[in-house]
């Protein structure tokens, strides 16, 4: 790879807007063309962004040979098909979060990559914020000891649509896969897979999860408690709790600028201050495996992603939610 690693963004959503406006803080980065369904949609954020190549189709984006590597910004319902095309077209991607729908997903898309020797990652950023990482040095380092117990929760409340993508099954809405993932990913992080999965949900008029509580049980005894919400605001707090100490993440736990360690009767604070929203430390890292040749980053590997989005469907498994295209 050149100095440059050369960006193409598909999708011109909220997402798209906030990752391109990260790139900037990410050395090396450089946003070269963006693709869109429509070519005016496409202009408009190439306007806003100073990009030079501005596709009005996602095919001509994939096919631009002054793209090196692909941020897919689209819904969840669509994450396997842009994926693909992409990867068939010689691209390294990033794809935003959830991975996929659902596990069978993921592992054609991982298979996919995997068959063309190329690099895929779920775009699962808060893995990659610095207090986030420490956070695991933490946890490995034995720290709070063993750890034993683990919360998280991510929930906000949303106008009642039917037809956005937040409720409409079409789309794979409901908590679960919008925000519900960053507390499962947390959990997957830090314990692996789960052994045992107990939810409850309270599905709405279009048959999504508006809000949902899950517990995972491991085969260490081991225990992850998890709430998620499209209609209900939560803390947006974590906790690792350990055998002798815990570790808190304060609001907003998936954008950690700041966390406490407890042990022993005290309490130690740290903190990182985060240009922009945070995009460039997952952009980083894509770069930084593109640089060495690595078609996975151990931070993210595809394996781990397929894993959540079993466990996820195990989850929904509970409610009996599936989705159309399923």
């Amino acid at each position: 790879m050149s100095d440059t690693i050369r960006w193409g963004i598909l999708g011109t959503g909220s997402i798209a807007h906030q990752f391109a406006g990260d790139l900037r803080y990410a050395d090396g980065a450089e946003l070269a063309a963006v693709g869109s369904r429509t070519q005016e949609a496409a202009d408009a954020f190439g306007d806003e962004f100073g990009i030079p190549r501005c596709h009005g189709t996602y095919e001509a984006l994939a096919d631009d040979p002054g793209v090196d590597v692909i941020y897919v910004a689209t819904p969840h319902s669509c994450h396997k098909d842009n994926t693909i095309l992409c990867l068939e077209c010689g691209k390294a991607v990033l794809c935003e979060k959830p991975f996929a729908i659902n596990r069978n997903e993921a592992e054609t898309m991982a298979a996919k990559a995997r068959e063309q020797g190329l690099f895929l990652m779920e775009a699962m950023w808060s893995r990659f914020f610095p207090l986030m990482r420490r956070v695991r040095q933490l946890a490995a380092d034995g720290a709070i000891g063993e750890v034993r117990m683990v919360t998280a929760d991510f929930g906000f409340r949303a106008e009642y649509e039917a037809e956005s993508r937040l409720f409409d099954p079409a789309f794979g809405g409901g908590s679960l896969l919008d925000v519900g993932v960053y507390a499962v990913s947390f959990a997957s992080m830090l314990l692996g897979e789960p052994h045992r999965v107990e939810a409850m949900a309270e599905l709405g008029k279009t048959g999504v999860d508006e809000q949902c509580a899950i517990i995972f049980g491991y085969e260490g005894g081991q225990l992850a408690a998890l709430q998620s919400g499209i209609r209900t605001t939560t803390p947006h707090e974590a906790t690792v709790i350990g055998a002798e100490g815990y570790i808190r993440l304060f609001p907003k736990f998936w954008n950690p600028t700041r966390i406490m360690l407890a042990r022993d009767g005290k309490e130690s604070f740290e903190e990182d201050l985060v240009e922009g929203r945070g995009f460039h430390f997952e952009v980083s890292e894509v770069m930084r495996c593109l640089d060495a040749g690595e078609t996975e980053s151990p931070i993210m590997p595809l394996d781990e992603s397929i894993a959540i989005m079993d466990t996820m469907d195990r989850v929904r498994a509970k409610w009996g939610l599936k989705y159309p295209m399923e």
